[in-house]
């Protein structure tokens, strides 16, 4: 019984691991994304299968991708199609040889880019690249962009549709082309980092190593395309963010905001990294969001110097990225940080501004950061009935425990 659990989890690792790296290989020859991603799940099948009777193989990922290369060939078999021949020969060819796991190409960038193309519609390139190169499932994209789960799959089944019939091939854009792409894919990277990001404890399979995956891709982009500083801002970004992952939870597990974190828990190499990827991408002279993102979490970490918070920095750098995003969220942050500069008060009269917008109402940092702005200036409350309302929105029980802590303090 131990060796089927251990083979099945092994397969479920590999599948966590490889998912996307494996798809990208199997989808740059033909083309065609769905295939890939149906021949990869018949391998998945097969190992779970195959491996608990027969032991499991020296390299999971060699064994998975020669098996999914496989059920590519029968797939064209059956199809039968003279125009499929070359792609036929060419997966007998890569069958005559054992993949070696060591030497696996990782064509997830060219796949990041194939799905950031412009002749697929705007609205499915992101959820595109969550499927195909992180493996996410369709409900759960739906569910991170507010669309109906069928009208989702719908989006996804055209554009992949889009990438086979198109011929849109698996590359990184010559210069003259990124503008159109670049954005897309810095955008679903930093989706798949804040996904990782928001497990914590690494309790769920699905999100556990997504953050470790993102920063690898972040680091692709940097490495390939080191005169772009958006591609650097955003490397920054999430290393300033990752470097204080060993302080967001206290020996208990409960939830500490980044005001009352142990800086002696930051990783002081990973933060100097952060700095010097933003002033490379500083000096190339042309700023963007994650450069401005990247800038606000190297603020908060000169307090690992023992040097206060510059809060009226802060502030400045909010409204540049507002006046630069016109996010919400972004405005949510930036009245939070102005209560340091002058007082509750004016925070509130900002959260006011955007009480009518419809994309806040179910936001749980809205109602949390006016619960606490409205505590701070003595309507304690109208605190406790917000506090009340981002207690039920949140889904993390840490940071659950955390707001009911608050509210228990706010006192009528």
């Amino acid at each position: 019984m131990g060796g089927v659990t251990s083979a099945a989890a092994t397969a479920e690792a590999a599948a966590r691991r490889s998912y996307g790296k494996l798809v990208a290989i199997l989808a740059a020859r033909t083309g065609d994304v769905a295939g890939a991603e149906d021949a990869l799940s018949e391998a998945f099948g097969a190992a779970l299968e195959q491996w608990p009777a027969r032991g499991e193989p020296a390299n999971p990922e060699a064994w998975l991708l020669t098996v999914a290369r496989r059920r590519q060939v029968d797939s064209l078999r059956r199809k039968r199609l003279d125009d499929d021949l070359t792609q036929h020969f060419v997966l007998l060819e890569e069958l005559a040889e054992p993949a070696d796991a060591n030497a696996l190409p990782d064509r997830r960038l060219e796949l990041l880019f194939a799905c950031a193309h412009p002749g697929i519609e705007a609205a499915a390139r992101a959820p595109l690249m969550l499927q195909t190169v992180l493996g996410f499932d369709a409900g759960a994209i739906a569910s991170a962009f507010l669309v109906a789960p069928a009208a989702m799959s719908q989006r996804l089944v055209r554009a992949k549709n889009k990438i086979r019939q198109a011929g849109i091939s698996f590359r990184v854009p010559e210069v003259g082309e990124l503008a159109g792409r670049l954005d897309a894919v810095l955008d679903a990277v930093y989706a798949a980092y804040a996904e990782g990001w928001g497990d914590a404890e690494g309790a769920d399979p699905r999100r556990r190593n997504l953050a470790e995956e993102a920063i690898f891709l972040g680091r692709l982009l940097a490495a390939l395309l080191p005169c772009e500083p958006e591609a650097l801002g955003l490397l920054a970004l999430m290393l300033h963010a990752h470097a204080r992952r060993a302080a967001r939870r206290n020996p208990a597990g409960d939830y500490v905001p980044i005001a009352e974190q142990d800086t002696a828990l930051w990783d002081a190499a990973v933060i100097e990294e952060a700095e010097g990827l933003l002033q490379r991408a500083g000096n190339l002279g042309r700023m963007g969001r994650f450069q401005l993102e990247a800038a606000l979490q190297s603020a908060h970490s000169v307090r690992r110097t023992g040097a206060p918070v510059p809060s009226a920095a802060i502030v400045r750098l909010y409204d540049a990225l507002l006046e630069l995003t016109g996010s919400p969220v972004t405005a949510i942050n930036r009245a939070v940080a102005l209560a340091e500069v002058e007082g509750a008060q004016a925070a509130l009269l900002a959260l006011d501004a955007l009480e009518h917008n419809a994309r806040v109402r179910d936001y749980q940092p809205y109602w949390a950061a006016r619960a606490e702005m409205l505590a701070r200036s003595g309507s304690r409350q109208a605190a406790r009935q917000a506090y009340e309302r981002a207690i039920g929105l949140e889904r993390d029980p840490a940071v659950r425990r955390f707001l009911q802590r608050r509210a228990a303090a706010t006192t009528v």
